[in-house]
């Protein structure tokens, strides 16, 4: 099992052992143990032009499966990795290697599965075949089965550290600006997968205007609050509106975080500023108050079908509440 936050290179790991091993097939080797590839290396290398490497990356090697979530009748791609999916790694460990070495299956994710898919990987792991490697892969190792996380091996992957990925940022995205590149180093918590999807979907933007209704509160800006809501209304503003309620929730456990006294990891120059001027006024418990009531607020706008510009409205509400009370 390969855990860790999203984004860190957890499958990109479990693909690099997968393609590792299968180039080793041949080898007699102890996985957690002594090992005997004749290749040996501490780095997992294969080269790109390595033929395990060109057809693992093809989706062609007969002996690696990999099980995510599949595609329905209609032709979209299900919530949830269902049984029918895990059925499949049990046939596939019944047959012989085709190339005469392991035959390895990946689970990404294994947080994806429901329950009767969870149950039927549970089978495969209390009576799994000789020389057949599973690689389940983890965002959240405690939403799975106890049973299943008890019956595997556990690699726990560490978020990046914050000069790593600001190193790696100002290498790929050049044309950012110092600012936005502290922002989005900060935003990605460790994390390079994060911080590519933020850049990709305006995370920097929506970031911005929620820093900035936050910063002027209790006077919110009834207009700027209108017109952001606005934006998350309608079919075309779920995007926007999914990217608001990751970053309000950012926005409010940092505030929590650093009225508890906590001051460790990164805040943002804009962070600092905010959270101690609204320390004063709100305090801890009642940023917990309003955490409580956000929290269920967003939680329900898709359960329930609630309107996502009044959910927006309501969220900077208490906020204002919070900061005006004494």
């Amino acid at each position: 099992m390969i855990s860790g936050p999203r984004g860190i290179g957890k499958s990109t790991l479990a693909y690099r052992f997968a393609k590792y091993v299968l180039a080793n097939a041949l080898a007699d080797a102890g996985l957690f143990g002594t090992t005997a590839f004749p290749d040996e290396r501490s780095d997992l290398h294969l080269a790109m032009d390595h033929p395990v490497f060109q057809r693992v990356v093809a989706g062609g090697h007969g002996d690696l499966l990999v099980i995510e979530r599949s595609e329905n009748d209609r032709g979209t791609r299900r919530s949830k990795i269902v049984v029918e999916d895990v059925r499949r790694t049990q046939n596939f460990f019944h047959m012989t290697a085709g190339e005469g070495g392991w035959r390895i299956v990946i689970v990404d994710s294994a947080d994806e599965m429901n329950v009767n898919a969870a149950n039927a990987l549970l089978k495969v792991l209390e009576e799994p075949p000789p020389r057949a490697l599973l690689l389940l892969v983890s965002h959240n190792p405690g939403q799975l089965l106890p049973t299943i996380r008890s019956r595997c091996q556990q690699i726990r992957l560490e978020p990046l550290a914050a000069t790593m990925v600001a190193d790696w940022l100002s290498q790929h995205v050049p044309e950012a600006s110092s600012q936005d590149l502290q922002t989005i180093t900060v935003l990605a918590d460790g994390s390079i997968g994060r911080a590519l999807g933020l850049l990709e979907c305006g995370g920097i933007s929506v970031f911005t205007e929620v820093m900035t209704l936050f910063e002027s509160a209790p006077q919110i800006d009834s207009n700027a609050l209108h017109a952001f809501a606005a934006k998350c209304a309608g079919k075309k503003g779920a995007d926007t509106f999914a990217m608001a309620d990751e970053m309000i929730r950012w926005v409010l456990v940092r505030a929590i975080k650093y009225a508890s006294g906590d001051r460790t990891g990164e805040f943002t120059d804009r962070e600092q500023a905010l959270y101690g001027r609204l320390g004063d006024a709100v305090g801890l418990d009642r940023w917990l108050e309003v955490w409580d009531k956000v929290d269920e607020l967003l939680a329900s706008t898709d359960r329930v079908n609630l309107d996502r510009k009044q959910v927006i409205l309501n969220t900077f509400s208490c906020v204002s509440q919070a900061a005006s009370a004494r």
